[in-house]
């Protein structure tokens, strides 16, 4: 009983320290607490859109924050990243309206070792925040339009799998988080190809991935008692995809990329 609690204790703790898409992370609305009133998170999501909107933004990478950032491991900010893509909305009466759709992996809450992609609104994308805050990554135009091109095709949900890790590390196939699939739909826009292989390939050559600094005992608890968490497509200390790391990535090589963080207006 003793080792259990021990077990459990560290768990805990380690669940309360991980990366970008644990648990609530990359679950629907629907799963989430719920810390703020409804008439902030619609205000909150309406600003997000008008920043969106103001830039004159096709597609953006758009992340939130499902835990305080004193939470997460040194390095990380933002816990579950999408895109958020300029549409026509049908509304319950049957009107189009404008407006931004957020195109998501998430998590099945009954089995948060699969995920599927899902498509929602602002307001559900910001329903469950621990901190009113957004991250907005907005692309140079000319890869906006190939982005566009993806996320209307059969590759977008051919880069998915299901499989899924808090910490999937972006440089092998096996396991896959909400960063990674953002990531590879990336790449699959700039270098315009469906080729998964090569996708791969140029994610090893370029891209610089975020370091997992957890205890390895934590690590080796929470992949033993955590269906979400696996190390098994990781080699050595433990990496994964961030919001922070996509954004010096394509600030890197996508010169007219913008980087925003959004909070409430005062």
């Amino acid at each position: 009983m003793k080792i259990n609690k021990i077990f459990c204790a560290a768990l805990l703790y380690l669940l309360a320290s991980m990366p970008a898409c644990a648990g609530s992370f990359s679950s629907s609305s629907a799963s989430a607490e719920i810390k703020f009133t409804p008439e902030q998170i619609i205000q909150f999501a309406k600003q997000v859109e008008k920043t969106l909107a103001a830039k004159g933004a096709h597609v953006a990478i758009l992340a939130r924050m499902g835990r305080p950032a004193s939470e997460l491991p040194e390095g990380m900010h933002f816990t579950h990243v999408a895109f958020a893509v300029y549409s026509q909305i049908t509304t319950s009466d049957g009107r189009k309206v404008p407006g931004y759709a957020i195109y998501n992996l998430y998590q099945r809450n009954e089995h948060p070792e699969i995920s599927d992609l899902v498509q929602d609104f602002p307001v559900d994308f910001f329903a469950g925040v621990a901190v009113m805050e957004a991250g907005i990554i907005i692309p140079s135009y000319e890869l906006q339009q190939r982005l566009l091109e993806v996320i209307n095709s059969p590759t977008y949900a051919a880069l998915h799998d299901p499989h899924y890790s808090l910490i999937a590390n972006p440089y092998t196939l096996g396991r896959q988080n909400c960063t990674e699939h953002t990531l590879d739909v990336i790449n699959a826009a700039i270098y315009q190809t469906s080729d998964i292989k090569k996708i791969k390939a140029n994610e090893k050559s370029y891209f610089v991935a975020q370091t997992v600094n957890v205890n390895p005992l934590k690590l080796a608890l929470g992949s033993l008692f955590s269906a979400e968490v696996s190390t098994s497509d990781q080699s050595g200390k433990p990496v994964t995809a961030t919001f922070e790391t996509i954004a010096k990535y394509l600030q890197k090589y996508d010169a007219r990329t913008e980087l925003i963080t959004v909070t409430p207006e005062k």
